[in-house]
């Protein structure tokens, strides 16, 4: 919490028929990213939405905006992450934005899903961030790089990672400053999310 501008990442599983009922947020830039199951939004702005994995939705708040977050599906359990990001401007307009980003985008490399000028098809954030995903297996390899004045933030959804030369597993996470370049390497069936990020 608070590395950077990244502010959140809530990893939740919703049981079917159960959620999260209407609540507010404002000024906040609200990323979901859906690792399994369906995820149902309804929010303010009269968005009525289904997320299904590799789906990622942006919501920022501005103003203010109330949603809802549901898992309506039998038999089946919602898994995914909650992203807040800080903006760089308050007080705008609420807005919602939602894009497919197929996993053979994701595949072998660092895919970037979010940007503040919705560079190469991303959501728009509107904050000074950047969020990339990949797939990586069978020791694929990647490589970002950094601005050594920023923060970075590699969190592995899922799999085996090195990140840098350390090994992480399952829900391990990395936080990196000074640094000129992230390499990923030793990959065993890895989902991995990087952020860069102000100081």
């Amino acid at each position: 919490m608070g590395w950077g501008n990244l502010r959140v990442i809530n990893e939740d599983r919703i049981e079917p028929g159960t959620g999260f009922g209407k609540h507010g947020h404002r000024d906040m830039e609200i990323i979901s990213y859906v690792l399994s199951g369906q995820l149902a939004h309804q929010d303010s702005l009269g968005n009525v939405k289904g997320i299904p994995p590799g789906d990622v939705q942006r919501m920022s708040a501005g103003s203010g905006v109330m949603h809802s977050e549901f898992n309506h599906a039998q038999g089946q359990t919602t898994h995914f992450l909650q992203i807040w990001i800080e903006p760089n401007v308050t007080g705008i307009k609420p807005s919602y934005e939602q894009k497919s980003l197929p996993a053979s985008q994701k595949r072998g490399l660092l895919r970037l899903i979010a940007s503040p000028d919705g560079a190469l098809d991303s959501v728009t954030i509107h904050a000074d961030a950047k969020l990339y995903s990949g797939l990586l297996d069978s020791n694929e390899q990647a490589e970002l790089p950094l601005d050594p004045t920023r923060k970075a933030y590699v969190h592995l959804v899922r799999g085996v990672l090195e990140v840098n030369g350390q090994c992480i597993n399952t829900g391990d996470a990395i936080m990196l400053e000074h640094e000129n370049r992230i390499t990923l390497s030793r990959s065993a069936d890895a989902e991995v999310l990087v952020f860069d990020l102000t100081a």
